[in-house]
């Protein structure tokens, strides 16, 4: 039957993937490989990299399960037996606060309902909108094994989680303490290192002088000179360190400083971790407001002081300061340096501002009594698998900073004060733990464990992840070190870290500045295939992407051009199913020749750069080969017989069906609806019930 003149993407997808869901071909216990398939005992599992349930799909989402999906398709073609497993995260602050927002429009907070009520509203919410994001995923052609959803906080994968916790506990490496951590004024909570966004900001840099207690002649000055960008601390201040190879300062470590504005003696001590070239070489230790300074603090006994609190005020601070905000403080405090004569200079001074990444309020560093979990251990066994090569990172070059982040971990701070998440599985605890604890058991944790599973046996470890560099020690590290720590298995054995999508100018794609963009948009402008493969067009390896929707468009072209080759070689063909085979060479042409060599060259490139993860590059040859090779050479030599009608008829139908047949089959895992929907539609004999299960080229 001859396919419409015109493809409608938009009715054909939807139709597409309805039919794809009903057939259960996503499961992977679905499809049954040929009994002499070299595969059909193998498994390839990839577990999705659960979006927040906050969240509607953009283009680093698009870009990542456009991967996922054509590896998974791909080994599913060639017999393995698959596994897309799909779910979602809780994300603790991220939905707590789009919760609250809704509350704050009623006129209300999350005090006024209580912890319970409060906790309903959010599943209640989740019950709405949590699903959203999955659905989006539906759109632009995931085939995930649907029946296998799983949610960080349903009930199997919360006990595993609660598991995780008493295991730790039980073995030592979970404890709470008093440490100085990162905490956000308008959460309310600690957060970790990896948490933090970090905001260029023009600031300046303030030279302080700190008098000597004992004045000596033969010097020229009498005090030592700090640089800070933050003078608001220095009334929290209870040392200056110095490099004890800085010569500039022989003779002054154990000596003693009046600090100013609050008239305490200080002691100057020696430290290495003081670098000589910032400022003056000396730095004001205030050790319950900076992670350095707590560190130095714990090496030379140094008190700890704090002087602003969980809401960012003042507090333990001379009258006049007390109860301000920190930068109401800054300006008091800068006024009276410099009316006491203590302020040297000012410097202009661009530098870094920890945000925090969910609300984007400046973090502060305050001492808190948290739940910590001791990672030195855990970073060494995750060291192993990556130096020894049993996990890959793609490209290599991250192997670095992943050993880099390793070699400097500091203990991990579990524990969050908000009420939406898991509970701290201990007596009295209010507290939940951090998501990304519960996020880093999500290889093992979704097939089943802690109970031994027939999933957990089958499908675990897993074989790809495919993530973003930012998340790199936030959750890829710490997967590793769980799967060890609990499956004594790595969790994956290639993770391939891929571009960030930015706009066409090179800037990092914002909704909120109006430069990002929606797929969901292209989708509908474009349709699915032509955003997929205009996608993985532009995946060339490097670690920036910079978006142009020319490609998409491209993408469209493509899809009508395969509609339209399609049409013409139903059209040569007719009804009469044909047996689809490599055709003999037996009064082959030169054109036959050449297109059918050509062909067996692309089948051999695509498999090998999928199988080396170069998505792009086969995109381009698979594009070259259809449009260049296919149509405007072989198709065009088709219209000219070189052979009697009859005979020469016969031999072209044979050869355009299979370069066809085969063609559609390379290009299924990057635009798998509109080569579902031809495939279904071609006269072919023994032909399976779809292209998702066909094999593979070879």
């Amino acid at each position: 039957m001859e396919p419409p003149t015109t493809y409608n993407a938009k009715e054909v997808e939807e139709k597409i993937y309805r039919f794809w869901e009903q057939s259960g071909f996503f499961a992977p216990e679905a499809h049954q490989p040929r009994a002499d398939n070299p595969n059909k005992n193998k498994t390839y599992t990839i577990v999705i990299p659960p979006p927040n349930i906050t969240g509607e799909l953009h283009m680093g989402h698009a870009l990542n399960l456009i991967i996922q999906d054509i590896l998974i398709r791909w080994k599913r073609m060639q017999g393995f037996k698959t596994l897309w497993l799909p779910g979602t995260d809780h994300a603790g602050i991220a939905t707590q606060n789009v919760v609250e927002k809704k509350l704050k429009k009623e006129g209300k907070t999350r005090f006024d309902l209580g912890r319970e009520k409060f906790i309903e509203e959010v599943w209640a919410w989740k019950n709405k909108y949590g699903d959203i994001i999955l659905s989006q995923l539906k759109k632009i052609g995931c085939s995930c094994d649907w029946s296998r959803t799983r949610f960080t906080m349903d009930e199997g994968y919360s006990r595993a989680v609660k598991e995780a916790f008493l295991y730790y506990y039980k073995k030592g490496l979970i404890y709470k303490g008093k440490r100085v951590i990162n905490w956000c004024p308008r959460c309310q909570t600690s957060l970790s290192d990896l948490e933090l966004v970090y905001e260029e900001e023009k600031g300046k840099l303030w030279y302080i002088k700190y008098n000597l207690k004992r004045q000596n002649a033969k010097r020229k000055t009498n005090y030592i000179t700090v640089a800070t960008t933050r003078p608001e601390t220095m009334l929290g201040d209870t040392a200056v360190a110095v490099n004890p190879k800085d010569k500039r300062y022989n003779g002054l470590v154990g000596k003693k400083v009046i600090l100013p504005l609050v008239n305490k003696e200080i002691p100057i001590v020696a430290d290495d971790l003081i670098d000589k070239e910032f400022g003056t070489g000396a730095l004001k230790v205030t050790p319950a407001h900076d992670s350095l300074d707590y560190e130095i603090s714990q090496k030379h006994n140094l008190k700890i002081v704090q002087v602003i609190d969980e809401n960012g005020k003042m507090i333990n601070v001379p009258e006049k300061y007390s109860g301000l905000g920190a930068l109401e403080a800054r300006e008091q405090v800068v006024a009276d340096l410099q009316k006491q004569g203590y302020l040297e200079k000012i410097e202009e001074y661009q530098h870094q501002i920890p945000k925090c990444y969910r609300c984007q309020t400046r973090v502060e560093l305050i001492p808190s009594l948290q739940w910590f979990l001791k990672t030195e251990k855990l970073a060494k066994l995750a060291e192993k698998p990556v130096k020894s090569g049993k996990i890959k990172f793609h490209p290599k070059s991250f192997e670095k900073p992943y050993f880099d982040w390793l070699k400097n971990i500091r203990d991990w701070c579990i524990s969050r004060q908000i009420w939406w998440g898991h509970k701290i599985p201990l007596e009295g605890e209010n507290d939940v733990l951090d998501t990304w604890f519960s996020s880093a058991l999500w290889p093992f944790a979704t097939l089943g464990w802690p109970d031994k599973t027939k999933d957990l046996k089958t499908f675990y470890p897993t074989n790809v992840l495919v993530t973003a560099r930012d998340i790199l020690n936030l959750w890829v590290a710490r997967m590793i070190f769980s799967g060890l720590e609990f499956m004594k298995k790595i969790p994956f054995k290639d993770v391939i870290i891929h571009a960030t999508v930015l706009t066409k100018e090179g800037k990092r794609m914002s909704k909120s500045l109006g430069t990002g963009i929606n797929p969901m948009d292209l989708i509908e402008k474009y349709g699915a295939d032509a955003t997929r493969f205009g996608i993985a067009y532009q995946i060339m390896g490097g670690q920036d992407m910079k978006f142009v929707e020319d490609n998409i468009l491209m993408g469209k072209k493509f899809c009508n051009k395969i509609w339209n080759a399609s049409r013409f070689v139903l059209q040569k063909i007719g009804d009469n199913p044909l047996s689809v085979s490599q055709p003999k060479s037996k009064d082959l042409s030169a054109a036959d020749k050449k297109i059918l060599k050509t062909l067996e060259k692309v089948v051999e490139s695509t498999t090998k750069d999928i199988e080396s993860f170069k998505f792009g590059k086969a995109a381009h040859k698979l594009y070259d080969f259809f449009w260049h090779d296919f149509c405007d050479v072989y198709i065009e030599a088709s219209k000219k017989p070189t052979l009697p009608r009859q005979q020469e008829d016969e031999k072209t139908k044979k050869i355009l069906l299979y370069t066809l047949a085969t063609s559609l089959k390379l290009l299924h895992p990057f635009i798998p609806f509109i080569t579902e929907k031809i495939y279904q539609q071609l006269p072919i004999k023994d032909k399976k019930e779809s292209l998702i299960i066909e094999n593979w080229p070879s």
